[in-house]
């Protein structure tokens, strides 16, 4: 992305202080860190929720995915649930279409028995997205369930990438991978 973009430029600073908790943690992937990335304190605050789905949507066009050409967004619950809201609402403020949809981690035993909540992806062009990614194994096991759904997943797309090999894992699937922020951004590396 440009780095000139005042959007991504704030949004740089909000995940500075709202996101980045220092301390031993141990991140979902099973690794330690010496710092959490915890999203979700900035992809649900009122100031960086709406700069996430402007700044997502210009990372994905920027790389030659217009989101005209996209149906719909999501990915695992929970982290990519608030991204994929924020751009369905950027999408709207822009006058596009765009569908969002929530990926369950097992389908639902009840009701529906769905997997994949939201408007049908069969046959829809999607992007898989998540707030942070360590390994990519969140991402890859939504484009999973998204193919067997029918789904044509053209991209993953993260908020964060800690630079701990989930582009490669991803792209090494055959997914084009995008990162808004790398962790040199936030001053992290």
């Amino acid at each position: 992305m440009k780095n000139n973009d005042p959007q991504l430029s704030r949004l740089t600073e909000l995940v500075k202080t709202l996101s980045v908790v220092h301390g031993k943690v141990t991140l979902a992937s099973g690794r330690e860190a010496d710092f959490y990335v915890d999203m979700r304190r900035a992809t649900l605050h009122h100031e960086a929720a709406p700069l996430i789905g402007h700044v997502m949507i210009d990372l994905l066009e920027e790389n030659g995915f217009p989101i005209s050409e996209i149906d719909a967004v999501g990915g695992l619950t929970m982290g990519a649930d608030p991204v994929a809201s924020a751009m369905l609402h950027a999408a709207a403020a822009r006058g596009l279409d765009l569908d969002a949809f929530v990926v369950r981690k097992v389908a639902k035993d009840h009701g529906m028995k769905r997997q994949i909540e939201g408007p049908e992806v069969a046959g829809k062009r999607v992007v898989v997205l998540e707030d942070t990614s360590t390994t990519g194994g969140s991402p890859l096991q939504a484009a999973n369930a998204l193919e067997a759904a029918g789904a044509k997943v053209v991209a993953v797309a993260v908020i964060v990438d800690r630079d701990t090999g989930a582009q490669q894992r991803i792209e090494e699937a055959g997914y084009p991978y995008f990162a808004a922020l790398h962790l040199a951004d936030l001053g992290l590396s």
